[in-house]
């Protein structure tokens, strides 16, 4: 499903403002509305760099307290999603799993997609489900591309999300300067489904890291090895990627407040084994980990709290 090409798409905005996209072929310009369903902690921080971007954000979420905060910021609520994406240009989702974006686009009742204008796009950013989502780009009367992110909640305040879009290519092309306010590359990488497909493996190797770096500073603390000074050391080796690297300095400082929940991971794993279409046996003794913390009473927390099974 991932194309053999990994391309990074640019900004095709080189002749516009970075608040506006270019005039050609019904392109979507700053003054028309772009929805936003979901505003947790991801969503949120997305609505509020287009907000600073100079758009008209039309917000939703399930519950009320992000509507009162997109209000206060100078946003526009809606009482539903359909209510949310009419008149909208572009609609970006980012929800928790396969069910909740079902619910967001295809409830009979409330649903965006009975509500979405000739013309506009469709932009599903949550860490979805690769059979989900060539599902919903069918289900769409509209183009649609999903196109999940690579960074947490300081990435997305900074503005620093990496983007991974599955889709058409015009319309990956025509998101791409809306994308690139909310982040600092876009990268192209196929049909519907490549996204979200490119994302479970990112997470995959997230967890793998995450959950070897926790088992072996607790066989290292067993060795009496000072773990500060391990860390060092590790960081100073090829082996380390900077990504082990944050995690193992998150562990030994007790950094456990959810940027990445560990119910979160569990559930992205097992959306990555589902659609690899063979057994994984690492990435199942990885899941089984993340499992076992979330029956600990660790799920809300940072995924950093594996270390907290080797107590």
């Amino acid at each position: 499903m991932v194309g053999d090409a990994l391309h990074r798409v640019r900004s095709v905005a080189d002749h516009a403002s970075s608040n506006q996209f270019p005039q050609k072929r019904g392109v979507m310009t700053s003054t028309q509305p772009i929805a936003l369903l979901g505003l947790g902690a991801m969503g949120s921080r997305m609505a509020a760099r287009l907000l600073a971007a100079g758009h008209d954000v039309v917000g939703w979420n399930r519950s009320p307290a992000p509507l009162q905060w997109l209000r206060t910021q100078g946003g526009r609520t809606a009482a539903s999603p359909r209510e949310a994406v009419a008149g909208a240009r572009v609609v970006f989702s980012m929800v928790r799993d396969d069910e909740a974006s079902r619910s967001v686009w295809l409830d009979a009742d409330h649903g965006a997609a009975a509500a979405l204008d000739t013309g506009a796009i469709g932009v599903e950013c949550s860490t979805l489900s690769p059979a989900w989502i060539e599902e919903l780009a069918a289900s769409l009367a509209v183009p649609l591309v999903d196109a999940p992110v690579a960074g947490s909640r300081s990435q997305a305040e900074a503005g620093q999300l990496i983007f991974m879009a599955g889709g058409p290519h015009e319309a990956v092309q025509r998101v791409t300067p809306l994308l690139l306010q909310m982040g600092s590359d876009v990268h192209a990488v196929g049909a519907n489904g490549s996204g979200s497909a490119l994302k479970l493996a990112v997470n995959s190797l997230f967890a793998a890291q995450v959950a070897v770096m926790a088992e072996q500073l607790a066989a290292l603390a067993h060795q009496q090895v000072a773990l500060p000074v391990a860390l060092a050391a590790l960081k100073a080796m090829p082996v380390t990627s900077p990504a082990a690297a944050g995690a193992a300095a998150a562990m030994l400082a007790g950094a456990y407040a959810p940027q990445f929940p560990v119910q979160l991971m569990a559930k992205d794993l097992a959306y990555a084994l589902a659609a690899g279409g063979q057994r994984l046996p690492l990435t199942e003794s990885i899941l089984a980990r993340f499992q076992a913390a979330r029956e600990a009473g660790l799920g809300d927390e940072h995924v950093v709290a594996l270390h907290k099974l080797y107590r």
